[in-house]
């Protein structure tokens, strides 16, 4: 189980270590009504609180642990435009509904910054996205896919030819790169928190420790935890990758649809501000464009943060701190001097084709998951889509349940083999 492996993954971490939590609110007890029973305190379940309070329903959130524990808690903090899966998109819709997928992700990175601005959530928001391209073919593609989104959406990105690529970024790693001025990124923590605030003040009733082991499917769903339940008109499933991790089988028709995937960060020792400015023009952040990607960037306290390794498999690195670092060290070696105090992962949910995957049960259960790594911008959006449908405009958010996924495999002797080896046929064309 995820949960074992949780054990230690996130008792190291910068984003922790860095942020003054409120009190703990209490868990459930006892029976409560709401109109809406939301499912996880993350960026999807807390947006779709936040948003339909703010329509007038009254919403009981329920999160096992603490807010912002799982991927909301924990990822890179790269707030970014599309989808991981955008060319599956493309291929199973019509254009105009790609482009108006897409219109809904640059929409995400707008709702995003607009709620940092009217809750004034102070999370380091900085502006400015680097993808970069480690050999020459992976250049061209790159270049393809920019002149792509000219084309068909109207995206404009900046070019960062071979002649000016050291220029961006102080390594000699990279081939070519394209600068995106309107993604970005942020601490992700204190963003999970601000949310959360933001619902409290808003009116939802948010009950953590409160782990969810059953939903009776019925016309008023009941929602129960060990200690409590709450009767609701509707119940909007957000707990990803952990939906089934505390005892009960909630929606065992969703978690064949996704796949728990590792992700580990170190952060380092903070270094002079001209020296952390000299690693990256902007200081925006970065990724590469490999299938298993480095994804790095400036803290507001001028630490590097830099990300990979990410585990198809489930299995964590054994010597996680030196494993990250060397792929650190392999882009910036100049930065080897300097001491790595913090390190910590966690699981991401990944979808067979990386487009997301939103949806309903019945009439009146809803579920937001899939966001594979692009879920710090488009989770927010998610909550915003599927307040919208249980308000009444369904349009957007049925966008999305047109889009077909396939089901993992059955049973872990399989499924993890399988899995694994579709990402060592992803290395060798990364390393090739």
């Amino acid at each position: 189980m995820l949960l074992k492996k949780e054990a230690t993954l996130n008792d190291n971490s910068y984003y922790e270590a860095s942020v003054v939590r409120p009190p703990a609110d209490a868990p459930l007890q006892g029976h409560i009504t709401a109109d809406v029973g939301v499912v996880g305190g993350g960026y999807a379940g807390l947006s779709a609180a936040l948003e339909l309070a703010a329509r007038g329903y009254s919403v009981a959130l329920l999160e096992a642990r603490r807010i912002g524990w799982g991927a909301s808690g924990r990822n890179g903090g790269q707030a970014i435009v599309g989808y991981a899966g955008q060319g599956a998109m493309e291929r199973q819709l019509s254009s105009g509904d790609a482009h108006r997928a897409w219109d809904i992700s640059v929409e995400a990175l707008q709702l995003l910054q607009a709620r940092i601005a009217a809750h004034a959530i102070d999370c380091d928001y900085t502006p400015g996205y680097l993808y970069l391209a480690v050999t020459p073919r992976k250049a061209r593609a790159l270049d393809a896919w920019v002149e792509h989104l000219a084309r068909a959406y109207g995206y404009a990105m900046r070019w960062v030819g071979a002649a000016d690529v050291r220029n961006w970024v102080a390594s000699e790693q990279f081939h070519a790169g394209a600068f995106d001025p309107h993604s970005g990124h942020l601490h992700p923590l204190k963003y999970c928190l601000g949310l959360a605030a933001a619902a409290r003040d808003a009116g939802v009733r948010i009950f953590e420790d409160s782990a969810v082991i059953d939903v009776r499917r019925a016309a008023q769903p009941l929602v129960r935890t060990a200690q409590g339940e709450i009767a609701c008109r509707f119940v909007v499933l957000a707990g990803n990758v952990y939906l089934d991790q505390f005892g009960g089988v909630i929606a065992p028709e969703l978690m064949r649809r996704i796949i728990p995937v590792g992700t580990y960060i170190i952060a380092t020792e903070p270094m002079p501000k001209e020296r952390a400015d000299s690693l990256i023009r902007h200081r925006a952040a970065v990724s590469d464009t490999n299938f298993v990607l480095d994804y790095f960037r400036p803290s507001a306290d001028h630490r590097l943060l830099f990300g990979g390794a990410d585990a198809f498999s489930g299995a964590t690195p054994p010597d996680l701190v030196e494993h990250v670092r060397q792929r650190m060290l392999a882009v910036f070696p100049q930065l080897g001097d300097l001491s790595v105090p913090y390190a910590w992962g966690g699981f991401v949910d990944v979808t067979i084709n990386h487009a997301p995957d939103f949806g309903r049960i019945g009439s009146n259960i809803y579920y937001l998951q899939g966001f594979s790594g692009h879920g710090l911008a488009l989770a927010g959006m998610a909550g915003k889509l599927v307040a919208d449908a249980l308000a009444g405009q369904a349009e957007r958010f049925d966008l999305f349940t047109r889009i077909r996924h396939a089901p993992f495999p059955r049973g872990a002797w399989i499924r993890k083999p399988a899995v694994a080896l579709g990402v060592l046929y992803y290395r060798l064309r990364d390393l090739l």
